[in-house]
């Protein structure tokens, strides 16, 4: 398989990882719309959200609001989007199944702003002030 984040949970490409339990994971995206764009996904690989059972979705969607919770606290955003995409139409780049919680701030306007190359050591940083957060509010 092919898939960049199963590559990366097998620790073979290093990402920042700000959550993590036996079924899940969430980490920084590399290229972020906004400062603390995070990515949401199962360990288990699955294409699109229409190849996951009901089950599966509602357990995927319930990390949201916690990480969520904590990405907010710690960027101190304005508020978020969450998106998921299927398909190469539909600007699915991975496919492996994930969601993006994606922190918007009232001075950046309403619209997408241009990806941002973040920096390792500032990726990192994110991610260690993230992660504590995630585990002071589960």
């Amino acid at each position: 398989m092919n898939c960049l984040f199963c590559v990366i949970l097998e620790g073979k490409v290093k990402a920042h990882f700000v959550y993590e339990d036996k079924s899940h994971v969430a980490i920084l995206d590399r290229y972020p719309i906004q400062l603390g764009h995070t990515l949401v996904m199962p360990r288990d690989h699955h294409e699109k959200i229409t190849d996951m059972n009901t089950e599966n979705v509602s357990t995927l969607f319930s990390k949201v609001p916690v990480i969520a919770r904590a990405i907010l606290k710690v960027t101190k955003a304005d508020g978020f989007n969450i998106g998921q995409n299927n398909g190469k139409a539909a600007n699915q780049i991975i496919p492996h199944v994930h969601v993006h919680i994606i922190p918007r701030y009232s001075n950046t306007g309403p619209g997408w702003t241009k990806r941002m190359i973040s920096n390792e050591e500032d990726l990192e940083n994110l991610a260690a002030k993230i992660r504590k957060c995630v585990q002071s509010v589960q």
